[in-house]
């Protein structure tokens, strides 16, 4: 074969080295050397992405000017979805790309009906993508900072917590639900447990707080779950406890409010029951 071939001319050049003789009269070493092999690379072939790397989305995002950063995508749905699906696929993606997303989103977010498709659409990915509630979290954090627009209707912010309202004025209804409505009810209680530890509040006098309104919402959410004792209800209101309780219980101290052994008792009730599987 032509490897073999190379390497048998390789091996041969180490042969046709002539080692000088000691004396004043050396003559200059000898070295066969192997021929070059033609590159079958070229500098005009396309460029190598990996699977599951859309170039449309990276290439609208590395150009350098404004307009073509969107250019290729039709709609805002189209532009917004893809780079959720691109965080969700590389999450470390979010510290390098978060700040252009958001200078994209300011040039094309104008109205209000923009900055409502934009809320539902992040809100959607969170409560339906496995894992993608802390990120979301995240980016709705950032979003309520960075985006300019503020329409009468509302901000990002007002927007958001307005949407996560619709959810949980229906949480009596959702924990009696079928498995499914259930599901979906659940991930939406542990996006908003996310939203509360990461959605930053900037108080006038530039103090950092959370989001009050979150705190109450969450208390109730978890009395609704513990009032419908089903185990996939129970499951959740144990992992909205791991994820927010300690924060929870602070906050509820510094009030003179003991909510979290109430809670824990309800909890502890609520096992001794023959009606869950414990």
């Amino acid at each position: 074969s032509e490897h073999l071939q190379q390497a048998r001319i390789l091996s041969g050049s180490q042969d046709k080295v002539s080692v000088p003789e000691s004396g004043p009269e050396m003559s200059e070493p000898q070295v066969a050397v192997a021929p070059v092999v033609a590159s079958k690379l070229s500098v005009k072939a396309p460029e190598f992405y990996p699977a599951g790397y859309n170039h449309n989305f990276n290439q609208n995002f590395t150009d350098s000017s404004f307009e073509d950063r969107y250019d290729g995508y039709l709609t805002l749905e189209e532009y917004v979805q893809d780079f959720l699906n691109h965080l969700t696929e590389q999450p470390g993606c979010f510290e390098t790309e978060i700040e252009q997303f958001a200078e994209t989103l300011n040039g094309w977010v104008t109205a209000d009906e923009d900055l409502q498709e934009l809320v539902e659409l992040i809100y959607q990915q969170a409560t339906s993508v496995p894992n993608f509630s802390y990120m979301g979290a995240r980016l709705c954090n950032y979003l309520s900072h960075h985006l300019t627009i503020s329409p009468l209707s509302g901000n990002f912010r007002q927007l958001l917590l307005q949407r996560c309202r619709t959810e949980y004025e229906n949480r009596d209804e959702a924990t009696k639900g079928d498995e499914t409505t259930r599901k979906q009810f659940h991930a939406f209680v542990l996006f908003l447990a996310e939203l509360y530890l990461n959605l930053e509040i900037k108080g006038t006098k530039g103090q950092v707080t959370r989001a009050e309104i979150l705190q109450e919402g969450l208390r109730e959410l978890l009395n609704a779950l513990l009032s419908n004792p089903v185990d996939s209800n129970l499951i959740c209101a144990v992992k909205l406890l791991k994820l927010t309780g300690s924060v929870l219980e602070d906050a509820w101290k510094e009030k003179g409010k003991n909510d979290m052994e109430e809670v824990i008792q309800r909890i502890e009730n609520v096992v001794l029951d023959a009606n869950c599987s414990r």
